[in-house]
């Protein structure tokens, strides 16, 4: 026994010193791996987690799956809050944080002071390129935080950023402050930025507009890409062909509104609720890439594309229907066509890198069923709070606005009747929550003077930003959606649930280990300080997670 602890005394520090080797050997090879050369970041709006395995026998071999073949993918990626909106989402994975942090909550909000609604995107101070007079007056101006890209501006500052979406409020965000910005004008159908952006239009993107690709696609017929037998989701469509002088039907339930053949007329909206809204997209990366020679030198390029197309159809005919899955299928061709021409115009493969993600998933269809689900109404539930506080304090206009699951109250006239903001809100809250399909309701004074560390709370928190939030922020129970009077949506994003918050991370190229699938759960925090660990800057200031293990100390 003595010689057996002699002998592992004399091992010991032999065996701390291969371990502190096989850790050098690790940190050096991540550490003197060269940065790539291009960063392409892709965004495909409303994409749930498992739509990656219930489409997959319809996918080719060069898309998605390339991506599981020859990259690593995070099985368990999640949004750690409950607002998880498109702009809010959009700008967590690129700064690294949650809205409680870098202060997109929504598309607008209330000033208190003023009772106005601030929009996150409009300035009139601007103006926009290549659009009629007074549209696409857009700028960066309220975005607080700097994400990744302008991190690695302010380090390299003659790296590129180049940001592409058709929605100009994804564009805006999703480019942050230094960033070349466009995006669709659907009244011309053609790109365009802003003064906040460039003095002008660069003339090779004025000669794209001028070809009218985009417009090409008005006569754009919608039929199936593949036979009806591969579709997981044909039981929930119209599989006949649709007479173009039948109305669409009165009950929405099962059928869809249109298969097998849709035209867009005149319209140029309309085009981005076809799957020509991704394949436009990808057509002006291409001529990016080309024109602006991103990825070239030795210097780090940023492409950030974000797909809203998918967005609008999932809203239009719900994640069930063959329209949805039929425009993933298409979107798969698309990207397996971007990706080798990406890749094609690359040195070496090891140049390029790209990210793959979803600002957010999707509820399943308020009328999947025989019977539609019921689902709440916003306006009723303003119009009948505004009456209780009449009830309680007298005449005025109580509730000023509901805005993505916040309440605002007029402020200024519960300070003039001498009221507690504070015993408002809770009285508010109480009564609240005998509304169906509210599960949760917590008050802004509650999440400025509290810290919730767990659960639905500490999500609803997450989403919480004092300057710009609502005075009751509201959790709707499980599978319920809003009723609003603008749209027709089946289907909605904005919850704390798992239809919503998990979401495809998926890497490729680079020094990406090939092949490999991550079981633990990762918060979508973590992407932004990842990329700044490859291209060896400190991480985005707001940034709240560490970088993933997996990718940066991958051989």
């Amino acid at each position: 026994m003595r010689f057996l602890t002699i002998l592992i005394l004399a091992f010991a520090p032999l065996c701390s010193l291969c371990a502190q080797s096989n850790s050098s050997v690790v940190a050096s090879k991540t550490d003197n791996a060269e940065a790539p050369r291009l960063i392409v970041n892709i965004v495909v709006s409303q994409m749930r987690y498992d739509f990656l395995s219930r489409f997959e026998k319809g996918f080719g071999e060069g898309g998605f799956k390339r991506f599981m073949r020859e990259g690593t993918s995070y099985e368990e990626s999640y949004y750690n809050y409950m607002t998880t909106t498109t702009p809010a989402s959009l700008a967590t994975m690129t700064t690294g944080a949650n809205p409680a942090i870098h202060g997109v909550t929504s598309s607008y909000w209330i000033d208190y002071t003023t009772g106005r609604k601030i929009s996150l995107i409009d300035d009139r101070s601007m103006r926009g390129l290549d659009c009629d007079d007074g549209r696409g007056c857009y700028s960066n101006g309220n975005l607080v935080v700097p994400t990744f890209a302008d991190a690695l501006m302010d380090y390299s500052p003659n790296s590129r950023v180049m940001t592409i979406a058709s929605d100009p409020m994804s564009a805006v965000v999703m480019g942050g402050q230094t960033s070349d910005v466009y995006w669709i004008d659907d009244s011309r159908c053609s790109w365009a930025t802003s003064t906040a952006y460039k003095p002008m239009l660069p003339g090779w993107v004025s000669d794209y507009n001028d070809e009218r690709y985009n417009a090409s696609f008005l006569n754009y017929k919608w039929t199936l890409l593949n036979d009806k037998d591969v579709y997981v989701n044909r039981r929930y469509s119209r599989l006949e062909p649709v007479n173009a002088t039948e109305p669409a039907p009165k009950k929405r339930g099962l059928l869809s509104r249109m298969f097998t053949k849709q035209v867009i007329s005149r319209d140029y909206d309309k085009i981005l609720t076809t799957p020509a809204g991704n394949t436009i997209v990808f057509e002006f990366a291409r001529r990016a890439l080309i024109h602006e020679q991103l990825g070239k030198d030795e210097i780090t390029d940023v492409l950030n594309i974000c797909l809203d197309a998918p967005r609008y159809i999932g809203e239009m005919y719900g994640p069930e229907s063959m329209e949805v899955e039929d425009m993933f299928y298409r979107l798969d061709a698309d990207l397996e066509e971007f990706l080798g021409f990406v890749f094609a115009q690359a040195d070496k493969p090891e140049d390029v890198l790209v990210v793959l993600t979803s600002d957010h998933g999707s509820s399943d269809s308020y009328d999947l069923g025989d019977e539609p689900r019921e689902r709440f109404n916003p306006r009723q539930f303003c119009v009948i709070l505004n009456s209780f506080m009449i009830a309680q304090w007298g005449a005025g206009d109580w509730v000023v606005d509901y805005v993505d699951r916040q309440l605002f109250l007029n402020r200024n006239l519960i300070y003039s009747k001498n009221l507690n903001l504070e015993e408002v809100q809770n009285r508010i809250a109480a009564f609240a929550l005998q509304f169906r399909g509210i599960s949760h309701v917590i008050t802004s004074t509650a999440m400025q003077n509290s810290y919730f560390g767990a659960s639905y709370a500490q999500m609803m928190q997450n989403s919480f930003y004092p300057r710009r939030s609502g005075d009751l922020t509201i959790n709707l129970m499980a599978g319920w959606i809003e009723e609003r009077e603008d749209d027709e949506a089946r289907a909605r994003s904005g919850s704390m649930y798992g239809y919503d918050t998990h979401v495809p991370m998926m890497w490729l190229g680079w020094n990406v280990p090939a092949g490999r699938k991550v079981y633990r759960s990762v918060d979508m925090c973590s992407l932004a300080p990842t990329l700044a660990r490859i291209v060896r800057i400190g991480r985005p200031i707001a940034s709240t997670s560490l970088p993933l293990e997996e990718i940066i100390g991958a051989e």
